[in-house]
């Protein structure tokens, strides 16, 4: 019997060439827009089982494969036949890595087509165990929590020794009388030492509640990291400034500096100029995969604005008995 095809990646609104954290960010982010708890319009409970039929297939890497091989000839709208032996290609009840994050019961979970590409284990597996060509009798309509989002702001300092960050977010619930309520609820937060801006920590199972005794969501905190008053990250690299006195950029010395990690003592040689950079293996952001990064600290040669007596007349020596051009 010919059914009507679907374009998957349509559905999801991305192209076919999308990477798989596309798929996944793609549905998410519809999955929220049209779930019945919380899109109320006659045809949500319709569209949110579109995409999670969509995202059953795209997510799962040998499902997806099979379902290219259809070729970009068919369109939706168009009757589809699956070739002959179709169903015996591949055989989706090994489990393996590619866990299901939803399951579906009750009539018409999903669509002809589907039935046809993923028949017998396939469509087994998708249902959670129900029997071929049947969700079965009482099965429930059972998924995974909504994934939540937030940000956590850190010091450079925590960011750099990691430990445990106490913080309080509000997050929007919808309450059994269906209105929307806000709570507080406070975390304790773990800090992995040498997280940088932009990556994310994951709370598992403290996202949104589960339909039908379904598991709930995760909760992942984008990292932001204060400015700090004396350094600057870059990558995993820490710049800093070092002052110091004209003298001690000609003749050499050591300045004690304040980093991260304590105080050490850099050494400046002889001639350093002004604007010169000093690189500190190691004394930048750890790294729980790899090498640190690199410390660089850039000279910034002071001079006197308000000199002494005495001040004046040794420059004044200097400026007579050098033979020092610097523009020449």
């Amino acid at each position: 019997m010919a059914v009507q095809y679907r374009d998957y990646y349509e559905i999801l609104g991305i192209k076919r060439s999308a990477a798989q954290d596309e798929v996944q960010r793609a549905y998410r982010k519809l999955a929220r827009k049209y779930h019945p708890d919380v899109n109320k319009a006659s045809n949500a409970e319709d569209k949110f089982k579109e995409i999670n039929e969509a995202y059953e297939v795209l997510k799962d890497p040998e499902k997806r494969k099979m379902y290219d091989q259809l070729g970009p000839n068919w369109r939706s709208g168009q009757d589809f036949r699956p070739p002959p032996g179709w169903e015996t290609q591949y055989d989706f009840g090994r489990g393996g890595a590619h866990q299901e994050e939803f399951q579906w019961g009750g009539p018409g979970g999903f669509s002809d087509f589907f039935e046809s590409l993923f028949g017998g284990k396939g469509a087994r597996q998708a249902r959670g165990g129900a029997g071929p060509g049947s969700f079965g009798q009482g099965a429930v309509w059972r998924q995974a929590g909504a994934d939540h989002d937030a940000t956590v702001r850190i010091s450079l300092e925590e960011a750099f020794q990691g430990g445990t960050k106490p913080i309080v977010l509000e997050s929007q619930l919808i309450n059994t009388k269906g209105q929307l309520e806000v709570q507080e609820k406070r975390y304790d937060v773990k800090i992995p030492a040498g997280i940088l801006p932009g990556q994310r920590i994951r709370l598992t199972g403290q996202g949104g509640e589960g339909t039908g005794g379904g598991p709930k969501g995760d909760l992942y905190l984008k990292v932001e990291i204060e400015s700090h008053p004396a350094l600057t990250l870059k990558g995993r690299d820490l710049y800093m400034e070092a002052p110091v006195s004209p003298w001690e950029a000609v003749l050499g010395s050591e300045v004690r500096l304040s980093t991260l990690t304590g105080n050490i003592d850099l050494k400046i040689p002889p001639g350093t100029q002004n604007g010169q950079k000093l690189r500190l293996r190691g004394k930048g952001m750890p790294n729980p995969k790899g090498a640190a990064g690199d410390l660089y600290v850039t000279v910034v040669v002071k001079v006197p604005t308000h000199p002494s007596e005495k001040e004046r007349e040794l420059f004044e020596e200097l400026r007579k008995s050098s033979g020092f051009n610097p523009r020449g």
